[in-house]
């Protein structure tokens, strides 16, 4: 299936600088006591074993240390182990130790040989070694490995430990030269001067801040619901910059206007950390307008409720046959039911689960009106895909209803692959009856939403517990990314039209938070959805990687989800209307009885 793409604009994401692990003095500390050489060996070199081997080493209370080198130029670890005082040691040849960095799958060895007269040392305690400044780089994950020389034949005597080094913000090494590379002691100090301009109905601001050491590039920009401006700046030998920015009263509709500075350091390129600040405008409006608007709100609200009471004693009361409407969030009323398009990617089927829990839950608990590709199959049979998504982005554009874009691995794999990147097939699209729906939809939504016009009609949002950040495509990097479900309420009120933080207060919607959102069935059914996806990616890290499909592949796949169709089709004979959140978790009943029979097939496929 091919698609015609009306726009493709790539930005580079962050690179990740690494480096082969190495020890600071290029060779290990072979002056211990006890010790008759050491020597960094390759990982791959064969081992020999023995059927009366010696014990496996055991680690030092203080196995572990992170820390800067004397020069401040490295963060360093050092890995300390103890041989346990046996009879076994004398048959002990040495130790191997071996260090991985699970980031790049490098590693490095260092082998210790022993020459022992006694099961003690000297001082009467265990021998005690150590390996001391190996160089590692922050935020990285590393596998320490040690075991004794020989092997045993059976059994596995190996110690191992995994850690994490800090990131540039813990300040045992955010002094090192990478870490000040990228930013770690950086204090921009940012201002804002803000003037308005009442001939010319502008509202003027200024935005200040100090230069770092290591950026000569950076990008400012203001932002709100209803606008968005950036200008890039170079620092020019300069310790302060100033950027100004013009923005016509007439376009602010809400008090807060975000800024933010984005720096472009020699480490983290364009995926460094954005300092940010928050104005309220409302403060530099002239006294008289204030005044003014007041008293217009005033008389609005008047005739507001003037028009409820009247309508009130006019009309009987009406009772919800909707369980949507009975379960709305307590503390808030909504006065409209909104709307809300899903864009998302069928990257696994426990994925499509959870995402059919979050629209279960959106309807039942939050009473939206939800649109999604799988609940409108059939009048997305009859229009097709590109005419069923333009039709509702229009009908989204000319309401107040929002689109939802949920990221993942598999969005981001396809609008690399929009932009050039190789060809990516997922095992679940193959197996839809609508196959691709994102590569279609992306290519839609992504000129509107360059526009600053139908910029807040985007909700750009992720998992925080199976996907990341670096899942959200580069177009979207511009606009204000959540966390599911840990941001869901700031979601919700995106939906809503409404703003969280007003003058002196902070709304809140009971229900909604991440300790509160589960309570309910739809939420706890959504809960336990993400955390089955979470543990299977424990289990099977390369998960993303097993459901792409290579050409040959995809026919095959096509074929059997054809097949289960028609069989489907043929077993259905009536078919009937039911409420939208009915509906909705009907289907997710039966997407996990399809997840299952998916499963069963694949086997079969996989055993043929």
């Amino acid at each position: 299936m091919s698609y015609v793409i009306f726009f493709c604009s790539c930005l580079t994401a962050g690179l990740a600088v690494s480096s082969s692990l190495r020890i600071l003095d290029k060779r290990p500390d072979c002056n211990q006591q006890g010790l008759d050489n050491c020597k960094i060996n390759n990982c791959s070199d064969k081992r020999t074993v023995a059927q009366l081997a010696p014990s496996g080493p055991e680690w030092d209370p203080e196995h572990v240390g992170v820390w800067m080198d004397e020069h401040g130029l490295d963060s360093v670890v050092n890995v300390t182990w103890k041989l346990k005082a046996d009879a076994g040691i004398f048959k002990l040849h040495g130790s191997e130790i071996n260090i991985l960095d699970e980031n790049t799958n490098q590693s490095m060895c260092v082998q210790f040989s022993y020459n022992f007269s006694q099961q003690r040392n000297p001082n009467d305690r265990q021998w005690t070694f150590s390996l001391d400044g190996v160089v590692v780089e922050p935020g990285q994950t590393y596998v320490m490995t040690i075991f004794n020389l020989p092997e045993p034949a059976n059994g596995d005597y190996r110690i191992r430990k995994q850690i994490t080094i800090p990131g540039c913000d813990d300040r045992r090494i955010q002094k090192t030269q990478m870490c000040l590379q990228n930013g770690s002691l950086w204090d921009p100090h940012i201002t804002a001067n803000v003037s308005v301009d009442k001939e010319h109905r502008k509202l003027s601001i200024v935005v200040g801040f100090e230069a770092a050491q290591y950026s000569e590039k950076y990008q400012v920009s203001i932002q709100s619901q209803s606008f968005y401006y950036s200008k890039n700046i170079s620092k020019e030998n300069e310790t302060s910059l100033n950027v100004k920015f013009e923005v016509g009263l007439w376009q602010l509709h809400e008090c807060e206007i975000l800024l933010v500075v984005q720096p472009f350091f020699i480490q983290c390129k364009n995926d460094c950390w954005c300092p940010k600040k928050i104005i309220n405008n409302c403060l530099y409006y002239p006294p008289r307008t204030l005044i003014i608007k007041a008293t217009v709100g005033l008389f609005l609200i008047g005739c507001y409720l003037i028009f409820l009471l009247w309508r009130a004693s006019h009309k009987d009361p009406v009772i919800p046959s909707s369980s949507a409407a009975k379960e709305q969030p307590e503390g808030f009323q909504v006065q409209e039911r909104k709307r809300v398009l899903i864009i998302y990617s069928l990257d696994h089927p426990l994925y499509k689960n959870t995402v059919l829990k979050l629209c279960a839950f959106l309807a039942t608990k939050c009473g939206t009106e939800v649109v999604l590709d799988l609940l409108d199959s059939t009048r997305l049979g009859v229009l097709g895909s590109i005419q069923w998504l333009d039709w509702h982005r229009e009908q989204i554009e000319r309401s107040s209803g929002k689109i939802l874009v949920l990221c993942s691995r598999g969005v981001q794999a396809k609008w690399r692959a929009m932009c050039g990147d190789k060809q990516v097939f997922l095992r679940e699209d193959a197996r839809s009856p609508i196959g691709d729906m994102l590569s279609p939809a992306l290519s839609l939504i992504v000129p509107h939403f360059i526009r600053s016009a139908s910029f807040e009609k985007y909700i750009v949002a992720y998992f925080d517990d199976v996907c990341s950040e670096e899942d959200i495509p580069s177009p979207f990097n511009i606009t204000v990314r959540y966390k599911l479900m840990k941001q869901f309420e700031e979601i919700f009120f995106r939906i809503l039209g409404t703003e969280k933080h007003g003058p002196g207060r902070v709304n809140h919607i009971e229900g909604l938070s991440e300790e509160e959102y589960y309570h309910c069935a739809s939420g706890r059914a959504l809960r336990d959805a993400i955390e089955a996806f979470y543990a299977y990616q424990l289990e099977h890290p390369q998960w993303f990687e097993d459901e792409l499909l290579e050409s040959s592949e995809l026919q095959v796949e096509e074929t059997s989800a054809e097949i289960y169709d028609n069989a489907e089709t043929t077993t259905t004979l009536i078919t009937h209307c039911v409420p939208d959140s009915a509906h909705i978790l009907s289907h997710v009943k039966a997407q996990e009885s399809d997840f299952a029979m998916d499963t069963t097939g694949l086997n079969m496929a996989e055993e043929f």
